[in-house]
């Protein structure tokens, strides 16, 4: 029972390895020609702003007096620029947000395994086409990009590590930092020849990563005063900049502004996931090469946010997260980045149509690329009977598309052409995701068979060991044949040799080949196989349906409760109402009832909210206490009992009380201490880990529990 126990672990482990070979594989790939549009760029310089963690209606909406949270910004979206909201993806973490905004691709999703903070895969980004690039703010986002990149033209410049404290008394510090340190810069640029020659070249990114909002959200929620309080912090920094840069270049209308997000947040202070208020964040934009705002009478948006923000009348544009990198490209005149995947937003561009046209173009030719570099790989790794092309993507549409668009920019009609470079760019993602998820068919049906022959066998032993259904059937003991081992063999030799002439990786291998001695083991157990199916053929046929469908029917139900909660309360629902069914009702009925009862009250949880969206310290200490009153009820109860045991049970129980009433302590205190602003304390965190190396150890000894009683 030990070595199924641990085979278990194995075949478990492996499959759930498999969730990243066919869901989380990288995205990126390797060997395409730089593109660039060919005339020349509006801007010489762009200034990146990214809030982290800010909430696009957080930044819109106007505060409880009607005045607006961010007056400059509100100034640049009704005098100056254009604005939008930028849709992320999901996980809407700060490392993937801003791959997407600067790389222009959606984060390789193996990266979670090292905490988003190393990369796992080299790729190109904006900061790697700059001539220049100088970055302030968090080394955890900063470092990332500079990373690896040759050459001597990114700069950075970030605060410790530990300043980044959820509890620190005051974490808009981590803005003002930035704000201020960039003016020190371009204050000692001025008197350092060298510095200046370099900040006034052409094609140079200047990004403050600004921390602050998202620290305060984790440690306050985003609708706490100090979440609001440092969007106003932000705006006045931002405000501060902005003049300062102008002053400094002598208004020459060369700098292009962008201020945007990474992601949002939820209102109980987290995010990761796919919440509306996680993936909606602010897109603003104004300077060089941008277009002024435009009044209109009626927008395409359906939802409600722009009567709530009372900006019904200025012009929104949406743009996906990615987006972001290739205008920012264009607006510099750097080559697109090579692995990214964003449409050019061309509506945000002042610029001639022929410029637009040319820049779509481009946008359509680099990712293209992509698409060819992406077909060839899974082209040559595939034998020429098993390659299954993209067909809607052909070599010669992909040449009469682009004959003919380069044909409509030379005739001038630059909206025809923009038009056909969109829906090339559109066919090529599509081939993208399509090579991408090339092999996910196929490793998918192998590790399905090999969790259900895992299911089937862990049954088998189930029923022939402690299940009573095989009883009374004959047991005629069979000469085992040498057909099946070595039938399962030449099986496992012709899948080896597919893969290995594929050049497919050694994970494939354990996918592929792992069923095989899962299914072998599943089928030498035949004549269990054959002694259950004659042992439930002797069932009523409408007996055996009923406990088909109750079966069937409880599996759904867990499904189902996934998308819906309240499917787990209509489960519970049917739990209380087994005593009815089955003969404990009247043979005890005190039981049943607090069957039921209980049964009734867990139903009551899942219709309740998930989170709420303050904490709620009095409710947390007052289910400590109710579990303090139960266990003085046991221990009463015990010292009334005449035992030999009474002392063990009654020691047990008064030490399980003490760790409730210290349980409750250190969550009180630490409640306190982050409302105070004042950290987590010491003892806090002692105990933290204590009580964590007690649950390791009681985990332990319960695996240890269970394969003595197997």
């Amino acid at each position: 029972m030990l070595l199924f126990f641990i085979l278990g672990l194995l075949v478990h482990f492996v499959f759930f390895g498999s969730i990243f070979d066919i869901y989380f594989t990288s995205p990126l790939v390797h060997g395409m020609t730089p593109q660039f549009t060919p005339l020349p760029p509006p801007a010489k310089r762009l200034v990146l702003f990214v809030a982290d963690g800010l909430r696009a209606d957080t930044l819109y909406e106007l505060d409880e007096n009607g005045n607006p949270r961010a007056p400059f910004i509100r100034n640049i979206i009704m005098h100056e620029g254009s604005w939008g909201i930028s849709h992320t993806r999901v996980p809407t973490e700060s490392r993937p947000g801003h791959v997407a905004l600067i790389a222009g691709f959606y984060e390789d999703v193996s990266a979670v395994a090292k905490g988003w903070k190393e990369n796992p895969v080299g790729f190109d980004s904006l900061v790697n086409e700059s001539k220049y690039t100088w970055s302030w703010g968090s080394p955890d986002i900063l470092t990332m990009f500079a990373k690896g990149v040759g050459g001597d033209h990114i700069y950075t410049y970030s605060y410790d590590a530990e300043s980044e404290d959820f509890g620190a008394h005051d974490v808009t510090k981590l803005d003002t930092w930035v704000f201020d340190n960039v003016k020190e810069f371009f204050h000692a640029a001025r008197n350092n020849r060298s510095l200046f020659s370099k900040v006034n070249e052409e094609k140079i990114v200047f990004f403050l990563h600004l921390l602050g909002i998202d620290t305060n959200g984790h440690a306050h929620r985003p609708t706490s005063r100090e979440y609001k309080d440092n969007v106003k912090v932000v705006d006045d920094g931002i405000k501060e900049i902005v003049s300062m840069l102008e002053h400094f270049y002598g208004n020459d209308g060369k700098t292009a502004f962008i201020f945007t997000s990474d992601h949002g947040m939820t209102d109980w202070g987290f995010h990761g996931a796919g919440h509306p208020s996680e993936t909606l964040t602010p897109f603003v934009t104004w300077g060089a090469g941008i277009k002024y705002p435009q009044k209109v009478s009626a927008q395409k948006f359906d939802d409600a946010f722009l009567k709530e923000w009372k900006l019904e009348n200025w012009k929104r544009q949406d743009i996906h997260q990615a987006d972001v990198a290739p205008l920012m490209a264009s607006l510099i005149g750097v080559p697109f980045p090579l692995n990214s995947v964003g449409i050019l937003p061309v509506d945000y561009l002042n610029n001639t149509d022929l410029f637009k046209a040319e820049s779509m173009f481009t946008n359509a030719m680099q990712i293209l690329e992509q698409f060819k570099v992406k077909m060839t790989q899974k082209k040559e790794a595939t034998l020429p009977v098993f390659f299954t092309p993209f067909k809607l993507l052909s070599e010669s549409k992909q040449l009469n598309i682009l004959r003919k668009a380069r044909s409509y920019i030379k005739q001038r009609k630059y909206d025809e052409a923009v038009s056909l470079c969109k829906e090339l760019i559109h066919l090529a993602l599509k081939g993208l995701s399509y090579y991408h998820t090339y092999d996910r068919f196929f490793l998918g049906i192998n590790v399905v068979l090999g969790f259900v022959g895992w299911t089937s066998y862990a049954a088998l032993l189930i029923i022939k060991s402690h299940s009573n259904l095989t009883r009374g059937v004959s047991k005629e003991v069979k000469k085992p044949s040498h057909l099946l081992p070595c039938s399962f063999i030449a099986i496992g030799v012709l899948v080896a040799f597919f893969l290995l002439i594929q050049d497919c990786p050694w994970t494939y291998y354990v996918y592929c080949l792992l069923p095989m001695p899962i299914w072998y083991a599943v089928l030498r157990e035949f004549q269990v196989i054959q002694d259950f199916v004659i042992s439930l053929l002797t069932f009523p046929p409408s007996q055996l349906a009923g406990y088909l469908f109750v079966f069937t029917l409880g599996i759904e139900v867990l499904v189902l409760s996934f998308f819906y909660r309240y499917m787990l309360t209509a489960g519970l629902t049917a739990f209380a109402c087994w005593p009815f069914i089955t003969q404990l009702w009247t043979r005890a009925k005190s039981i049943s009832l607090s069957w039921i009862f209980f049964s009734l009250l867990l139903a009551v949880f899942p219709l309740m909210p998930v989170v709420g969206r303050k904490p709620d310290i009095f409710l947390v200490m007052g289910a400590g206490l109710l579990v303090l009153l139960l266990s003085l009820s046991v221990v009463t109860s015990l010292i009334k009992r005449k035992d030999h045991f009474i002392n063990e049970e009654l020691l047990l129980h008064l030490f399980q009380m003490l760790s409730i009433v210290l349980s409750m302590c250190v969550v009180y205190t630490t409640h306190d201490s982050l409302r105070k602003k004042q950290g987590l304390p010491l003892f806090n965190q002692i105990i933290s880990w204590i009580t964590l190396g007690k649950r390791a150890i009681k985990l332990n000894k319960l695996m240890l529990l269970y394969q003595v009683m197997s």
